[in-house]
């Protein structure tokens, strides 16, 4: 004897986030099923674990945690910038398996100055985006991103997503934290839009903004929840002054997940290598003993080459940043995914090349 159960769908009694199971006439049925599924997350070293730069740095841009960037200005203090680590008291993420997190701190109470800004961003490759699944041109498809962040203060905060090409496009919404010095969990549901484009290329897609705190030359009366023309002088509404002025500021962030459908899944863990190799598409920095460096080799009785081979194929050409231990160089290029050489012009040590670093970012 059997028996069969047909439905239009499933859902738990309260129906929340709308169906968990909707069934086709064709026999099929869509799921939302929330697991490790591969591959979904668009945001790059989102447990903040590789950082091949540094570990603090008081530069703004790609100076800590790899793919993040860091943007401060005008604040009154020193901004710092750097990968910290989590601990069992870390309620929320470390149960998670979260182990690294991104700070942006200042040195000591800011000024909220009109012309201040203080921010971290990720920006995510245009053909990443486009190649997705995500239907950015429709208004009933859907991406979704989530994020753990805590602050020294629990004010409102903004974020600004960012399309790049075309027509520049924004969408901007607000978070708050649950206490002064909380881990909160975020989850937002973005729309797609009839004016967004984004080309299938590897320039910049998308950028997401996180927004500790913006002067009045920077905001006004930006509407949220909604796409709109990008504007410089208003990505978000008038901001308190609670975060920069109070204390020592800090905005910590972990966990960045980016993904296509109306809803959050569970964070997609990567290995260390697997994440290092992914990053090292934007940023390479081999590691040479402090003895030696790389071999040279003598193809001239004046001069000698290194050569570099990149992990992976970098985004595009990279800018190299090399520091040599004798004589000078020229750097010579056969292309995005490998290093010709550094070329030494005088002297006979083959310890040529100290440190590099190659340099790709969006």
């Amino acid at each position: 004897m059997s028996s069969q159960l047909k439905v239009n769908s499933i859902s738990d009694a309260a129906g929340a986030n709308g169906n968990a199971i909707t069934l086709a006439t064709d026999g099929t049925c869509t799921a939302k099923i929330t697991n490790n599924l591969s591959n979904r997350n668009l945001i790059i070293n989102g447990a903040c674990a590789v950082a091949q730069y540094a570990s603090s740095s008081t530069s703004a841009g790609y100076k800590t945690v790899d793919r993040y960037k860091a943007e401060g200005s005008n604040t009154g203090q020193t901004a710092t910038q750097s990968q910290e680590s989590l601990s069992s008291s870390d309620t929320g993420p470390w149960e998670k398996g979260f182990r690294k997190y991104y700070r942006l701190a200042l040195a000591a109470t800011g000024t909220a100055n009109v012309n201040a800004w203080a921010s971290m961003q990720q920006r995510v490759e245009a053909q990443n985006i486009a190649c997705s699944g995500w239907d950015y041109t429709s208004a009933s498809s859907n991406i979704t991103l989530s994020f753990w962040f805590r602050a020294s203060t629990n004010q409102t905060f903004y974020s600004y997503i960012y399309a790049y090409d075309g027509t520049p496009k924004a969408y901007t919404f607000s978070f708050t934290a649950s206490g002064n010095n909380t881990w909160t969990k975020v989850t937002k549901t973005i729309p797609g839009n009839s004016g967004i484009t984004v080309d299938n290329d590897n320039g910049a897609g998308l950028q997401i903004s996180l927004i500790a705190f913006a002067g009045t030359n920077y905001t006004n009366n930006r509407t949220l929840n909604t796409w709109a023309a990008h504007d410089g002088n208003n990505y978000a509404p008038d901001m308190a002054t609670t975060w920069i002025t109070t204390g020592t500021p800090t905005f910590d962030l972990t966990g960045v997940q980016l993904e296509v459908g109306d809803h959050a899944t569970e964070f997609e863990m990567r290995s260390y290598g697997d994440e290092l190799r992914r990053c090292q598409r934007y940023c390479y920095i081999p590691t040479y003993d402090s003895s030696y460096g790389p071999y040279a080799f003598s193809y001239h009785s004046s001069y000698k080459a290194a050569q570099e081979f990149f992990p992976v194929p970098m985004r595009a050409i990279p800018t190299p940043t090399v520091t040599a231990t004798s004589g000078s160089f020229t750097t010579n290029y056969t292309g995005a995914s490998h290093w010709k050489g550094y070329i030494e012009a005088t002297g006979t040590d083959i310890r040529l090349i100290a440190s590099a670093k190659f340099e790709a970012e969006l």
